[in-house]
């Protein structure tokens, strides 16, 4: 019974790290240096590797990992400490939706313009026909080919 009971609270002790690992969930500082960008270099923090802010932005980063927060609560902490700029996209609500919204109504309106650019071509009249030749024309032009003998 002893040895039962000592297997059994080995297994409890050994298997409580893994079960906390695993509700821990998996972000990684790779998966998000391409979502965050350096403040003072202007580009993604994957880019920036030796710049002071980049440095800190990194080490904020990595204690928020070792205390198991996710990518969304990374992200709002850096919003929190650096600002809405260090996110690598702007969000999407307010003026900063028109990052979204301008380039689609720029493609519409270029596929608009193609259209009716493509319609207005379809619709041309066909050229007038050639005038026809007067007698004097028509006979000097007999002469030419007879001459040239075609």
């Amino acid at each position: 019974m002893r040895r039962a009971l000592l297997a059994l609270l080995a297994l409890i002790v050994l298997a409580a790290p893994a079960a906390a690992s695993a509700a821990c969930p998996r972000t990684t500082l790779p998966d998000l240096e391409d979502e965050v960008m350096c403040l003072v270099c202007r580009e993604p923090l994957q880019q920036s590797p030796d710049a002071p802010q980049a440095q800190r932005e990194r080490a904020l980063i990595n204690s928020l990992i070792a205390q198991c927060k996710s990518k969304s609560e990374i992200k709002a902490a850096l919003v929190q400490q650096f600002g809405d700029r260090v996110l690598a996209l702007p969000p999407s609500k307010g003026f900063s939706l028109s990052a979204y919204v301008v380039p689609g109504l720029a493609v519409v309106a270029a596929l608009a313009a193609i259209g009716a650019a493509a319609v207005r071509w379809r619709r041309r009249r066909p050229p007038p026909p050639p005038a026809a030749a007067s007698g004097g024309d028509s006979a000097r032009l007999d002469a030419d080919l007879e001459r040239y003998e075609l």
